[in-house]
């Protein structure tokens, strides 16, 4: 790895483009998880490709995405277009978002076929080494029950460049209950990086750290949330609480709500940014939204809404943004 990277900046910016110019900061793309509500990002995204006529890539150092965020962070590691990415989500996530179970009782509530084929569609046959760009995919290894990373360089602790870049996305989306754990190379078990890291950041500091050797003022972090919900728990029943309060079901279609895991999910990603914050101070950016009301993150009629939540977001924090890749 080289250890200085190029760098963009917004100095002297003419007609929406942006001047190259070398530094020795690290700036990273943190992505949040969230199921179809990566739409919102995606959008974000693709607002920011449009107005400074450069890939995503191209504007950061390092990305790093969980779950719904890895394919996002995946797709901006090889410069995928954004707005072709957009047309995967509307394609694919009727498909994936097919149910298989109700509850998931006695097989998870979706199956990964159609996850698996997007996936294997999009990325082919490249193998994390494959990639030049440092990217970071959050997972866990539930075989021998601790977190992973998995990383397109090197790391001293364990080396699983050689592994399919589909295979490391899919192990990070898939959430317990409502996808199978991805069977890595029938060596062990992997599920949704969400469980620890829906939100990247405090890993990718970390990485920075201690793989970069950068000091943390060295460090800029650009994280982008997937919506922020108004998860309702209220309930007259004080006493008892069991499943139906936790994964509320909707009659009479019997479609099981994952309010449970939104929240944690939720959770996760805001206290990990409160501690981003904390460390880092004004390096570190967190653009999210408030979504106004509960949007499962497998319900697909919110797609259009969670685009044009996007879009907004760009426009009214484009001069956050701005700043942000200026410095």
């Amino acid at each position: 790895m080289r250890k200085r990277l190029k760098m963009i900046v917004i100095n002297g910016r003419k007609k929406g483009m942006l001047r190259k110019k070398q530094v020795n900061e690290l700036k990273i793309l943190c992505i949040d998880g969230g199921g179809i509500r990566g739409a919102f990002v995606i959008a974000v995204l693709q607002a920011m490709e449009e107005e400074y006529k450069q890939p995503i890539a191209s504007q950061f150092d390092m990305v790093s995405g969980t779950s719904t965020g890895a394919i996002i962070a995946a797709s901006a590691a090889l410069e995928k277009n954004m707005s072709e990415l957009l047309k995967y989500y509307r394609t694919f996530g009727n498909k994936i978002f097919i149910r298989q179970a109700t509850v998931g009782l006695f097989k998870s509530m979706y199956s990964d076929r159609f996850l698996r084929r997007m996936l294997k569609k999009a990325f082919g046959d490249l193998e994390l080494r494959d990639i030049n760009k440092p990217l970071i995919i959050p997972a866990a290894d539930i075989t021998h029950g601790k977190p992973f990373v998995h990383r397109t360089y090197r790391a001293e602790d364990k080396d699983d460049s050689g592994i399919k870049l589909w295979d490391a996305v899919l192990s990070s989306c898939s959430a317990p209950i409502y996808f199978p754990p991805n069977n890595v190379d029938n060596d062990y078990l992997s599920i949704d990086g969400g469980l620890w890291a829906n939100n990247p950041s405090l890993v990718c500091l970390t990485e920075a750290m201690h793989y970069f050797n950068k000091g943390i003022g060295s460090v800029r972090i650009f994280s982008l949330g997937t919506g922020k919900q108004e998860i309702d728990f209220s309930s007259r029943e004080k006493k008892y609480w069991g499943i139906r309060h936790w994964l509320p079901v909707e009659f009479p279609s019997f479609k099981v709500t994952p309010k449970l895991l939104d929240l944690a999910l939720d959770l996760s990603s805001e206290s990990i940014s409160y501690y981003c914050s904390h460390l880092m101070g004004d390096h570190y950016f967190r653009l999210n939204t408030k979504l106004g009301k509960e949007m499962p993150f497998d319900d697909v009629d919110f797609i259009d809404q969670l685009i044009d939540l996007g879009r907004k977001a760009f426009r009214v924090n484009q001069k956050q943004i701005e700043e942000f890749l200026e410095n």
